[in-house]
């Protein structure tokens, strides 16, 4: 009866230690499991930022871009609108017409200074109202040959403003990446996506 007894206290025992081996297989395995599903979610996620960052810098590159081409606008416009368009103390009239601002500084002789040309030059490069700018911003000269270098092209135009064509000229300016704007230099030319083109009117003061 004793013998009977040890020898089912020994397989309950036995039986006991046999569970918790078969309980750590299972932990074991489970395990595995589980570090492959972090994985394979930790890989999704990094793929994900991954996109989100390359759109985020594409936006902000886009976003510098058109910033840069607004500064380059209103650096232009503030030139035009330095230029003399007065009247005399008589009463005449007196207009800048050749002060060259395809170089930086601008200079008194060689350029177009405010005379109106009869072409829309926002829709071509011409000679005497566009400048050619590198990456950082800085002046390469005007022409109608675009320089090496160039990364931003700068046309600006001067108008009679129909209404009083001796004394109100419009100036407008457009700064632009593309050397090909296709169709955007048609008609009234368009501004496109990371361009900027700025308009004001500048009428005669009296000195």
């Amino acid at each position: 009866m004793a013998k009977s007894n040890f020898s089912s206290n020994a397989a309950s025992a036995s039986r006991a230690v046999a569970r918790p081996r078969r309980s750590g297989r299972a932990e074991a395995g489970f395990s595995i499991v589980e570090v492959l599903v972090a994985t394979a979610i930790l890989a999704s996620a990094l793929v994900a930022l991954a996109q989100l960052f390359a759109i985020a810098q594409a936006s902000n590159g886009a976003a510098r871009s058109s910033t840069l081409t607004m500064i380059l606008a209103e650096q232009k416009l503030e030139q035009l609108r330095a230029l003399q368009y007065t009247f005399d103390r008589v009463g005449l009239p007196v207009q800048d017409t050749t002060t060259d601002l395809a170089v930086y500084p601008p200079t008194a002789s060689g350029g177009k200074g405010l005379s109106p040309h009869t072409d829309n030059t926002l829709q071509a490069n011409t000679n005497g109202y566009v400048d050619y700018l590198d990456q950082y911003g800085r002046t390469l000269g005007g022409g109608t040959v675009i320089p090496e270098n160039t990364a931003f092209i700068r046309r600006w135009s001067v108008e009679p403003l129909p209404t009083n064509p001796n004394n109100v000229v419009i100036l407008q300016v457009l700064v632009t990446r593309q050397r090909d704007r296709g169709t955007g230099d048609a008609g009234s030319v368009s501004r496109g996506a990371q361009e900027a083109r700025l308009m004001t009117i500048k009428s005669r003061k009296v000195q």
